[in-house]
């Protein structure tokens, strides 16, 4: 099959979504000099809903199904996405083709008042617009206000410098592919607040039909993130996890071992269920299967039930 002559690749039009979506440009454009490849901007349904957070607003793939009509309809061969905003279950037309190298998967606290969520004092406004942080945060520090934190990443940090929270919890990996690392005031490990699954890696997402652009492709994926992304979803795709449920799964390698940990809370931070195995990366499917049944056997099912009560 012969390289690439043009390639167009979808993405939000958010800052941090354009920087991802330049990154895979420039390496496909290393990979395939002779190849013209240009970026298609569009607005997605979780971009244009910002008076609600992301459980209220409900559904999956809020920040994708725009980019995945323009792979439909030949707009685009290839979208970039922030893989924890990729559904664990894709309809069957669209396929993930690669997942990149991950970057720092852990969340940053950032605040220009306190160093860490320990120093703030009993009543300070935390922002952030994820159910899974806002879980752990309450459980260990149960005496700080979680307030919804919507918008782009520099929408948020624009409200934190305005006075409206005390401190806000984001994703490291976005403010350092920005150059924004100073803005870190300390990084939560996974023992503090577990990632999203995905948090960190980069996904390509095309339409299933196009096996030229999957092996076009093919060269860009990471394969130790590749193993752990697969088996967080996993997790994830077991248990019908979106924004409106409170679960985290976070993988990885060491010493040639897939290390696996998942936990499940109420929003609130109570009765919080864990589960943690490891075994072969080329079992990740079988692990995150395994952490699901974990998370099952300790009551999963009721804290998910609960949440699709109405208020």
């Amino acid at each position: 099959m012969r390289d690439p002559q043009r390639l167009v690749i979808a993405s939000r039009e958010s800052r941090l979504a354009l920087w991802q979506a330049e990154h895979v440009r420039a390496a496909l454009q290393q990979l395939y000099p002779q190849c013209t490849v240009g970026v298609l901007g569009l607005t997605t349904r979780g971009d244009q809903i910002l008076d609600r957070t992301l459980s209220k607003v409900g559904g999956k793939g809020l920040f994708v199904k725009e980019l995945e009509q323009a792979l439909l309809d030949g707009r685009a061969d290839l979208a970039v996405h922030s893989m924890k905003d990729v559904p664990a279950d894709l309809p069957p037309e669209f396929s993930l083709a690669a997942t990149l190298k991950r970057e720092d998967p852990r969340d940053a606290f950032v605040s220009s008042r306190y160093g860490s969520l320990a120093e703030m004092p009993a009543g300070s406004v935390v922002g952030t617009s994820s159910l899974r942080r806002e879980a752990q945060i309450r459980k260990r520090y149960p005496h700080l206000v979680i307030q919804p934190l919507r918008g782009n990443l520099d929408t948020r940090l624009r409200k934190l410098d305005a006075g409206e929270y005390g401190a806000i919890v984001l994703a490291a990996a976005g403010l350092k592919r920005l150059g924004l690392a100073e803005r870190i005031r300390n990084v939560l490990t996974p023992a503090e607040s577990l990632p999203a699954a995905g948090q960190g890696a980069l996904a390509i997402e095309i339409a299933a039909a196009r096996d030229d652009v999957r092996a076009w492709l093919a060269p860009l994926a990471d394969r130790e993130t590749t193993a752990c992304v697969l088996a967080e979803r996993t997790v994830s795709s077991e248990l019908g996890g979106s924004c409106t449920v409170p679960l985290a799964a976070y993988g990885v390698i060491e010493a040639g071992r897939l290390r696996l940990r998942a936990c499940i809370a109420r929003v609130d931070g109570s009765g919080m269920i864990e589960a943690e195995l490891e075994g072969a990366p080329d079992q990740a499917v079988s692990l995150g299967q395994q952490a699901a049944a974990q998370l099952r056997a300790g009551g999963a099912d009721a804290i998910i039930a609960a949440l699709k009560e109405p208020a």
